[in-house]
């Protein structure tokens, strides 16, 4: 027996109890060595437990695994088609801001949304709601400057409610959070990601072009006060400003929690982005083990943005995000919903959907997760690189809650040979553009098409402009403006004296291209859907219970394009290598114009690719909006131009 435990020990007194506790059925034994016996035999009984248990642990563990493997699948509305389980939502609070950061920020400012047009609070809470309802589990509120909303605190609190809501995070420039952060502590919020790009006081007010160096630094040690740990502290850094703080930087981190994130410098609109002024991680990590030698890479965590080091024996940690030189697009589980409403699945993408559109117009949650898991379920396998990026049309930093900036040309997209039929790019001009509203069809391989708002649009009529032509290298600009005279015939047309698809006893037959050269043809067929005032301003603030009527007309121009030798009889099959729709509303006429083009390399023309697409958009938008009103007119299908071919060109006066 163990010494340890004599006899009148209350230790001894509780053994022998557990003991004879777990072995009531053991007799009595004689006293000669009763008392040894009695411990020997519990104490093989409770091996004999104690194996038991163990058995049952191995049992549980079986079945956390079995249930790890089969448990319920994530929801499939937030799965996009390369099984990225979106569980991170990003909500924007606001489009304003009290600084003017060069990166983030136009010097001039830009255009804000208009109060109604922005989310409300019991907006945001619902949409944030039926999100976690689906599997968001940490929500991160962005802006603008989310700490000058006056709500901020009671957002908080309303979404520490939601069940199955584990982390409630900020992004903030840190003016107002010393302030306001013991309330959002008691709120719940639980992260902090803090902006700041210069620990040099001057330096800052010429980044920011504000005062408020001190503010910033009394927030992060107000939130290293409360306990938040790590306290992120996020910074851009840019060629020629920056760069040669990252030393002051890292040393923060020896004796506060800090995770300092270097961000690579990224481009969107206003900030004059440059690849020269962009310093790479790697070459950032290089300065740093220069200093640091034993920095030590630390394990990455499941959809991690960031690449992240220690030196060692320091308190905090420092990270790397690299969005523009190692995409992380592969694990991405993010999902941002924008200041007026707009759900954008990729923050270097242009294609958005407005969620309180629908929203106002009464959708249900099943419409509203129909409308979220088509947007999720387009979701690209990854950005399209920084040079393309730089050459897209993308709102500023600031912004990524504003509809995009109300330019002279639409955002990019991507090229149609890659691009998913599904794909809808929702490019929404709301406001009145400049007068200069003649657009043209400019470069980018494909035909110059006519200035049709010219002729249609008066000055300063609200337009929404769809393309589903690419941008180009070379020419980003989809849509231009400026304006050009008519095109003309370019001569008499040779014409046949018989039709061409009938034999010599007149019944039908296809004309054998076989002996033909390969040519490059070009075509551009338009059309016009006068709407009605009802229908048109529908359309036009796309309030449509259907949905987005220019964009479904967009894309079934796209695809009846690549079906027309099924639709028309004895049309080729011709393989085409650029499809380009465009829609544009004219509000004198309340009407829809249509202009579609196709090109190919081939024996035979487009023009009938091209008619048929237009003519399909317009049957669509009929389809569209023939609940709102009957008394819609389709009309003026026809061929503007074609080129190539031993006909010779046409081009409509």
């Amino acid at each position: 027996m163990d010494r340890r435990h004599s006899k009148g020990s209350p230790k001894f007194t509780l053994l022998l109890g557990l003991q004879f506790s777990l072995a009531p059925e053991l007799p009595l034994l004689p006293s000669s060595g009763l008392q040894n016996r009695r411990l020997e035999a519990a104490r093989l009984y409770t091996v004999g437990r104690a194996q038991n248990v163990l058995e049952a642990l191995k049992e549980l563990s079986r079945r956390r695994q079995f249930l790890r493997e089969h448990a319920a699948p994530f929801s499939a509305f937030l799965t996009d088609s390369f099984g990225r389980h979106h569980s991170y939502l990003r909500i924007s609070l606001t489009e304003k801001c009290n600084l003017r950061c060069q990166y983030c920020m136009p010097e001039e400012g830009i255009p804000l949304t208009p109060k109604a047009d922005l989310l409300t609070t019991e907006e945001i809470l619902t949409l944030a709601r039926l999100f976690v309802k689906e599997g968001v589990d940490k929500i991160r509120l962005t802006g603008g400057e989310p700490l000058i909303r006056p709500d901020v605190v009671d957002i908080v609190a309303q979404l520490h409610r939601l069940e199955g809501l584990r982390t409630i995070g900020v992004t903030t420039n840190g003016i107002n959070l010393a302030r306001l952060l013991p309330q959002l502590q008691k709120a719940g919020l639980s992260a902090i990601n803090i902006s700041l790009d210069t620990l040099v006081p001057a330096k800052f007010e010429f980044i920011v072009r504000r005062k408020g160096f001190h503010k910033v630094m009394e927030g992060i040690h107000k939130a290293i006060e409360l306990g938040y740990s790590p306290v992120k502290v996020n910074c851009v850094v840019m060629r020629g400003l920056n760069e040669d703080e990252l030393l002051d930087f890292v040393a923060l981190t020896e004796g506060l929690p800090l995770d300092v994130r270097f961000i690579e410098y990224m481009p969107f609109d206003g900030n004059k982005w440059n690849v020269k002024k962009m310093v790479s991680y790697k070459e950032m990590l290089e300065t740093l083990r220069q200093q640091w030698p034993e920095l030590e890479k630390l394990p990455e965590e499941e959809s991690s943005t960031a690449k992240t080091f220690r030196v060692p024996g320091f308190r905090g940690q420092l990270s790397f995000i690299t969005s523009m030189s190692e995409h992380f697009c592969g694990t991405c589980n993010r999902l941002r919903i924008t200041a007026d409403g707009n759900l954008k699945v990729c923050l270097f993408g242009n294609s958005e959907v407005s969620l309180r559109d629908h929203l106002r117009a009464g959708a249900s949650e099943e419409e509203l997760l129909g409308i979220i898991g088509a947007a999720v379920g387009r979701k690209k396998r990854q950005h399209a690189g920084m040079f393309s990026i730089s050459q897209m049309k993308n709102r500023p930093m600031i912004l990524i809650g504003l509809f995009l900036m109300l330019q002279d040309s639409p955002p990019a997209i991507p090229s149609i040979s890659s691009w998913d039929p599904l794909g809808v790019q929702g490019l929404r001009h709301r406001a009145s553009l400049s007068n200069q509203v003649a657009t043209l069809w400019k470069g980018c391989r494909g035909p110059q098409a006519p200035p049709l708002a010219q002729r249609w649009l008066g000055p300063g009529s609200p337009q929404r402009h769809y393309c589903s032509h690419p941008d180009s290298d070379t020419n980003p600009k989809c849509l231009s403006p400026g304006s050009r005279a008519p095109a003309t015939h370019s001569g008499s047309l040779p014409t046949s004296d018989q039709l061409t698809h009938v034999d010599t006893e007149g019944r039908a037959a296809m004309v054998d291209v076989g002996g033909k050269p390969d040519t490059e043809r070009v075509a551009v067929a338009s059309a016009m859907v006068l709407l009605g005032p009802v229908a048109f301003r529908l359309v036009q603030e796309n309030r449509l219970k259907k949905g987005d009527a220019l964009v479904v007309a967009q894309l079934a121009g796209v695809q009846a394009a690549k079906l027309t030798s099924q639709l028309i009889p004895l049309c080729h099959h011709v393989a085409l290598s650029h499809v380009h729709v465009q829609l544009e509303l004219d509000s004198t006429r309340h009407a829809v114009v249509i202009q579609a083009s196709c090109q190919a390399r081939g024996p035979t023309g487009v023009e009938m690719e091209a008619l048929t697409s237009a003519a399909v958009a317009a049957l669509t938008l009929y389809d569209m909006c023939k609940a709102v009103s009957r008394d819609i007119v389709l009309g003026d299908i026809k061929l503007i131009s074609k080129t190539g071919g031993q006909r010779g060109d046409f081009h409509r006066t």
